[in-house]
């Protein structure tokens, strides 16, 4: 049984297209219903499971993951919690710092528990990030991308079936993110639309700090999930 495992993941959209290929899939994210409930595919498992926020990465929280998802797994990708980490959110972190100064030690170590289970489970890892203190506290990322360098993996009748008064058509929009990888992980070719010009509908119409703004905000760009699944698969 082919296995892939998304960390930090609410959506889904990573997971798709190994899903609709046959196979397995879990996303772990807090925001999921507690214990196990299907995804929007039927091979996809959500998991309603958090993990422990401590400068230390708790390996009883990686063997909870491998309890569930079993040893033989093709892929882990994460998409940790960026708002302690984010430079966007930079004139933030002195406030952050006086009430919890540990703030980005507990950030970070849920960055790197994506590439401490990959590395117990021996397979391709990759996590997803904007431009954040990662690589000065951490390591510079591997790669850098925008969502349109992808857009050409999208067909050009393409609308966003969750989120298209937010999310412009073929992702055609920018949105530095960094990759950072290992074990193999192949970063995907560009297929790009070309430089978008201006803000897209994405920046105009998400401020603000709720929760459905910042899921539509932080949600992977689809034709660079189905890049991953090309390459990885």
């Amino acid at each position: 049984m082919k296995t892939a495992v998304f960390l930090y993941d609410y959506t889904n959209i990573m997971a798709l297209p190994w899903a609709e290929a046959g196979y397995t899939c879990y996303c772990f994210d807090g925001q999921h219903e507690s214990g196990l409930s299907e995804g929007i595919h039927p091979n996809i498992t959500n998991v309603g499971m958090w993990f422990n926020k401590d400068t230390k990465i708790d390996q009883k929280d990686l063997y909870k993951v491998i309890d569930i998802v079993g040893t033989s797994v093709d892929l882990v990708f994460g998409f940790p919690e960026c708002t302690d980490l984010a430079v966007s959110g930079a004139r933030h972190f002195a406030a952050k710092s006086l009430h919890n100064p540990n703030f980005q030690l507990e950030a970070i170590t849920l960055v790197k528990l994506v590439e401490a289970l990959a590395e117990l489970l021996d397979c391709k890892w990759a996590l997803e990030n904007p431009v954040s203190v990662l690589s000065t506290q951490w390591r510079k990322p591997d790669y850098i991308f925008n969502p349109y360098d992808y857009g050409g993996y999208l067909p050009e009748d393409d609308k966003h079936p969750n989120y298209p008064e937010y999310i412009a058509d073929r992702d055609f929009y920018k949105k530095r993110t960094c990759i950072w990888a290992g074990n193999g992980f192949i970063m995907p070719e560009y297929k790009s639309l070309g430089l978008p010009k201006g803000s897209s509908i994405q920046y105009k119409k998400l401020g603000g700090k709720s929760l459905k703004t910042k899921n539509i905000r932080s949600a992977t760009p689809r034709g660079f999930a189905k890049a991953v699944f090309l390459y990885n698969s």
